[in-house]
């Protein structure tokens, strides 16, 4: 997912950090006290870790995440619940971003 030049920037701890949160957010269902700081975390993987060649198959995934993330799965998957919610905070503004700058790229 990360650009090769950009490995271990930014973007890539962004990335690690964005996952840990969620998948512990919606482990302990603290899920709306860390909802700013993943879409910040969002914002910044979708700026510096996708490039023009991942745009597609990574808004396709991140599509592929919201409607599994709008699913009910009951209270016998609550943990795994919170998780799929906190990611998708954690991914949709990312996948905002990179939707935004493909457009800009094709009306160029």
């Amino acid at each position: 997912m990360a650009k090769k030049n950009n490995a271990k920037g930014l973007g890539w701890w962004a990335f690690i950090a964005g996952l840990i949160i969620a998948v512990v957010a919606g482990y302990t269902g603290r899920v709306p006290d860390w909802t700013w700081l993943l879409v910040v975390l969002g914002l910044v993987v979708g700026y510096f870790n996708i490039s023009k060649a991942e745009a597609v198959p990574f808004l396709l995934s991140t599509v592929a995440l919201i409607v599994a993330g709008s699913a009910e799965l009951g209270s016998l998957w609550a943990p795994i619940s919170g998780m799929l919610e906190a990611v998708v905070i954690f991914v949709a503004p990312a996948a905002i971003v990179v939707a935004v700058k493909t457009v800009y790229e094709i009306a160029q």
